[in-house]
């Protein structure tokens, strides 16, 4: 792609297909402010609900922890089972802290750009290798932006974190000179408020980094004009394959209907230049069915054929006319035409009557009329 196409000239916004190919390569909005802020603030409120109960399990622990006998302090195996029980029962104890916040990391990707599992971005790509390449992507925009994020974040976080300790000071220092217990209990309601504060700052850069990843995401995916011709015409394939896949398409469908004619009932003709033949099998259809029907070069084809198989052929131009204009391939006749093929098949039954040795030659029907508007060249007949 020429470098032109690659910066100014990317204006159109993308097609669902770029979106598409993009999250098949791994490709789709990410905000880690999102991420932090769903495992904290998760963790602060699963500290809030069940606080209490996981500070006195932790009390509890560690009492346990400190107390020792002369048999256990002097038995290497006895001190190793205890460390193994104390684990156990602290994992135990922060379990429900752990369980929320693994879920957060896990459902978090919801909220922006989904889940998303795309092999080929495992793939190696040597490009990465290339210090040039890195170097680029290293000073790109994109990269001082996240730096500036960061360090935005470090500096928020530091802030707010440092104009609390100061503010409690004070409580801090008392936590030397109150019992155990009540020491745990005002040290966690410290921690739980400063996580909590933090919690907020999180969140104010989460409303921040989420509508920039989206908008910046869809601007990597911006398209030119020239791609989003080849994308078109990639979704609807090259107009010269189609146009010949519509050519066989049509002479298969030529070939079915030609050999249709042998098996028709009748042909009715303009003379020259309609030709149409009918169908009636009254255990399969209401009405008789057009199964050959063409102009000029077609309709001389199917009269051919239908006197190679000695198929009736009736001149009746309007009914001819009428009958190409109005009835598709394969479809019964219309109400409006019941009584002109009527005619029609009347004049057929009769010759195979005729034929069989039944009854007199018919007179061949003339002046077979249709209902108004249904011969398309009705005003020409006239003249």
């Amino acid at each position: 792609m020429a470098e032109s196409e690659s910066g100014q000239d990317r204006t159109l916004d993308p097609t669902a297909k770029r979106y598409e190919d993009a999250r098949k390569e791994g490709q789709v909005p990410r905000s880690r402010d999102l991420a932090h802020f769903c495992i904290v603030g998760s963790s602060v409120a699963v500290l809030a609900i069940a606080g209490q109960s996981i500070a006195t399990a932790s009390r509890g622990l560690l009492v346990r922890g400190l107390q020792f006998d002369a048999v256990t302090a002097t038995d290497p195996t006895r001190m190793s089972e205890r460390l193994g029980q104390l684990v156990g029962e602290a994992l135990t104890a922060t379990a429900p802290v752990l369980a929320v916040m693994l879920v957060a990391a896990i459902a978090s990707p919801l909220l922006i750009g989904g889940w998303l599992f795309a092999p080929t971005s495992l793939l190696p790509n040597l490009s990465r290798l290339d210090p040039v390449t890195g170097f680029q992507r290293l000073l790109s925009v994109q990269s001082l932006v996240g730096l500036g994020k960061t360090l935005l974040l470090a500096l928020l976080l530091a802030v707010v974190g440092g104009f609390y300790i100061v503010g409690h000071m004070e409580q801090f220092a008392s936590l030397a000179s109150d019992s155990l217990p009540q020491a745990l209990s005002q040290l966690f309601g410290l921690v739980l408020t400063a996580f909590a504060l933090l919690t907020v700052t999180l969140a104010a850069m989460a409303a921040i980094d989420v509508p920039y990843q989206i908008i910046s995401f869809r601007n990597r995916l911006k398209m030119t004009v020239q791609e989003v011709r080849q994308e078109d015409k990639e979704m609807q394939g090259d107009p010269r394959l189609k146009a010949q896949v519509r050519k066989v398409q049509r002479e298969m469908a030529r070939r079915r209907m030609m050999a249709a004619v042998p098996k028709a009932d009748v042909i009715v003709t303009n003379p020259t230049h309609f030709a149409v033949a009918l169908k009636y099998m009254d255990d399969r259809h209401r009405a008789p069915v057009v199964v050959a029907k063409g102009m000029d070069a077609v309709a001389a084809r199917i009269r051919e054929l239908g006197r190679e198989a000695g198929v009736p052929q009736l001149e009746a131009p309007p009914l001819a006319r009428a009958l190409y204009q109005h009835v598709e391939l394969g479809s019964e006749i219309p109400a409006a035409l019941y009584t002109a093929v009527a005619q029609v098949l009347a004049y057929v039954f009769q010759l195979r009557r005729h034929a069989q040795g039944q009854g007199p030659r018919p007179v061949e029907p003339g002046d077979i009329e249709v209902p108004e508007g249904m011969d398309p060249l009705a005003p020409m007949a006239r003249v």
